[in-house]
């Protein structure tokens, strides 16, 4: 009687092994908050809104992000086009854009957020020691050391911007001394549209896409 189980155990056992190996080789098709990921593929969405996405890609791969985006093509179509001009239409300093993105991640713990830029944030002229002290978004507004006065009035805005959303008159002042108007407008919506974002994979419970 023992050896029958012990025998029947190893075939269970032999079966379950493939069909893990198998599930664990998959794609995650639903967010931590259970939303659903749209696939990467023809049945993403509408051709004519996933292929301006997919343009912005590399490869053409959709990130986790769109995929989540996807479920309400309408607006992917919206998100798609907002974020592009942001990223590719804009007179703002990228390394001042990918400055704030990168705070606005530690500040609202949009780990999938900072995931995504650092990258960026280094082809913007960016470095790891500069990365490693954003990390400590409070400890960086006063680092004379790693930031110069545009990057330092840029945290500062961001910080404000974030955490208190009112701005002070000196902050104002101060990254007017350093940018013009234009500039200006522009960062602000850059620091109001990236916030969304933060808000946005931290609601749906996005994780970075596997490598």
């Amino acid at each position: 009687m023992k050896t029958i189980r012990l025998a029947v155990a190893a075939v269970l056992l032999a079966c379950s092994i493939p069909l893990a190996s198998a599930s664990a080789a998959e794609p995650s098709n639903v967010s931590r908050s259970g939303l659903p990921l749209r696939p990467d593929s023809d049945a993403a969405g509408p051709a004519d809104i996933v292929g301006p996405i997919r343009a912005r890609r590399p490869g053409g791969k959709l990130l986790n992000l769109d995929r989540m985006l996807l479920n309400s093509p309408a607006f992917a179509q919206a998100w798609n086009t907002m974020f592009g001009t942001i990223r590719q239409k804009l007179a703002v300093p990228a390394k001042l854009r990918e400055t704030a993105i990168m705070s606005i991640g530690v500040l609202n713990k949009a780990d999938y957020e900072w995931f995504q830029h650092e990258g960026e944030y280094l082809k913007a002229g960016g470095t790891r020691e500069q990365l490693a002290t954003l990390k400590n978004a409070s400890a960086a507004l006063k680092d004379g050391k790693h930031f110069d006065e545009a990057e330092l009035a840029t945290l500062a805005l961001t910080y404000e911007m974030t955490r208190n959303i009112q701005v002070k008159p000196a902050t104002m002042k101060r990254i007017r001394a350093v940018l013009p108007d234009e500039q200006v407008v522009e960062l602000i919506g850059t620091i109001a549209g990236y916030n969304m974002v933060s808000r946005f994979v931290v609601a749906t419970g996005l994780d970075p896409e596997a490598s």
